[in-house]
């Protein structure tokens, strides 16, 4: 049976008071924390959503390991989140439903049933180049290699706060082209000139988090291409310090994935990457994107 699609998911017994008995711990010392004691295949008391919502705006990313969850009980827990958004690429990913993505290299007749199959992956936040990008993104494991294709997070907070006081002022007010060229360049910075239909939006350098209210960097590696109003030499400059400083092992959670594992993150205050892994074994994971505002 294809897990991707299978809606009669064992449920298992009735949780009781384990929901409301969940444990916080966290991951790094740089993002994350992992949530014990809740089955998200059944639906959560106001009470536990609102620890495992604050502890998400605390931490960034939340990790649920031994989690058996159909389709119907992903999109159901990613919708106490906010609403659903729709995928801006349409892509072999998708899945029927609007907002469902399989990210994976497994073939059917000779053709790819999801998206992003395989290699590495730059750092980057899920569609900073549109007007509202996705507030969060969840993913979780169906099949997984033996070893790579590993998640990184990185916590786009801390890289803010940590920046010099002379880079703040130099960014300050600025924004940044951000541009995805899905049919060219997928998974690394494209080289040389981008489709000029390519996805693209400016988006402040710093954003505020509209519920927290704190400040996080907001360019990356793999979309982000230019600073508006100055000089090309002076904005890659900057955009290179910027990329090397956000990606300090300092700031960084890397997730070696398991089978039944989900894990949300914030896409307005984190950056995600993928590793390497062999194209040769099956990877696939299930993803489920919340909309987001438009950046400020």
């Amino acid at each position: 049976m294809n897990e991707a699609n299978d809606t009669t998911a064992h449920k298992g017994p009735a949780a009781d008071l384990k929901n409301s008995a969940i444990k916080i711990l966290p991951l790094s010392p740089g993002i994350g924390a992992e949530i014990v004691g809740v089955d998200l295949s059944r639906e959560l008391d106001a009470g536990t959503f609102e620890r495992i919502r604050q502890a998400w705006y605390d931490y960034n990313i939340l990790l649920f390991r031994g989690q058996r969850l159909a389709e119907e009980d992903q999109v159901r827990f990613a919708g106490r989140f906010g609403e659903l958004a729709k995928l801006v690429n349409k892509n072999d990913g998708m899945t029927g439903h609007p907002a469902v993505m399989l990210v994976s290299n497994v073939k059917k007749d000779g053709k790819l049933i999801g998206a992003l199959p395989d290699g590495e992956m730059y750092f980057h936040s899920d569609q900073c180049y549109v007007e509202r990008p996705c507030a969060a993104t969840m993913l979780y494991s169906i099949e997984i290699p033996s070893r790579g294709g590993n998640t990184l997070f990185a916590n786009m907070y801390k890289a803010y706060d940590t920046l010099p006081e002379d880079m703040k002022r130099r960014i300050s007010g600025r924004k940044a082209m951000n541009v995805y060229d899905y049919d060219r360049s997928a998974t690394a910075r494209p080289q040389g000139e981008i489709r000029t239909d390519a996805p693209s939006y400016a988006h402040p350098i710093v954003r505020t988090h509209p519920v927290t209210g704190r400040k996080a960097l907001y360019v990356n590696r793999l979309m982000t291409q230019y600073i508006l109003d100055i000089p090309r030499a002076e904005s890659d400059e900057i955009l290179k310090f910027l990329f090397d400083h956000q990606e300090q092992p300092q700031f960084v959670y890397e997730h070696v994935w398991t089978p039944g594992e989900l894990i949300i993150w914030d896409n307005r205050c984190s950056l995600h990457a993928r590793s390497d892994f062999d194209a040769g074994e099956r990877r696939m994971l299930r993803r489920v994107i919340i909309l987001g505002e438009k950046p400020f």
